[in-house]
Order: structure tokens, then C-alpha cells, then sequence
């Protein structure tokens, strides 16, 4: 439930508020679709962690560049794979984490 209230707010974000700032992003992803993803994907309070850290770092400070999110444990697993059943690729990280990198062919 909570979750779904973030994730609106969050789409509500990303639909309105970031054409203000387009392109000011000092990251990939950017910071709203970092912490959309987090949130889909992992415990809400490792998702405002990650995410809080993440737009720490958003500034002149810090160079920027690549930065996918990690997912704390795979627990689903998908029934029908296929190139565009595929919502994300995890790509293993060190300590049984994984990087979430988006699917752009995703159909759903």
C-alpha cells in the first residue's frame, strides 16, 4: 500500500516536475527513476536509503556518470521469459546483490 503511494508520487514527479530541470541529471538514471526502481524492487526502508544517498551525491562535489541500482535479494522469478517479458536485467554484483538495469524492449 505504501509502496503504491510512493510509486504515484514518484511517477507524478517524474511526469511534471522533471521538465523543469531536464538534463540537469548528473547521473544514469536519473535520481527519480534510481529511487522508482529501488522502490519497486526492494524494502521500502533500503529504497530511502539507497535513494537519499543517491541524491546526496547529486551535486557539483561528485562526478557523476553510471549508476544503476542493486537489488538486495532475488525473489521473484519470472514464468515466461522472453526479451520483452523481461521488465529488468540483473547483472550479479559482488555479496549476492545485483545491479537493475531497465529493459527498453519491455512490453507491459
Amino acid at each position: 500500500m505504501i509502496k503504491k503511494i510512493l510509486l504515484k508520487l514518484l511517477w507524478l514527479y517524474q511526469k511534471f516536475f522533471t521538465l523543469i530541470g531536464y538534463g540537469s541529471c548528473r547521473y544514469y538514471p536519473t535520481c527519480s527513476e534510481f529511487a522508482r526502481i529501488n522502490f519497486e524492487n526492494n524494502s521500502i526502508s533500503s529504497a530511502f536509503y539507497h535513494t537519499l544517498i543517491r541524491i546526496l551525491r547529486c551535486n557539483q562535489l561528485f562526478d557523476g556518470g553510471i549508476e544503476y541500482p542493486l537489488l538486495d535479494k532475488l525473489s521473484i522469478k519470472p514464468t515466461i521469459l522472453g526479451v520483452d517479458s523481461i521488465k529488468y536485467w540483473l547483472v550479479p554484483n559482488k555479496k549476492n546483490r545485483f545491479h537493475i538495469i531497465k529493459n527498453f524492449s519491455f512490453k507491459g
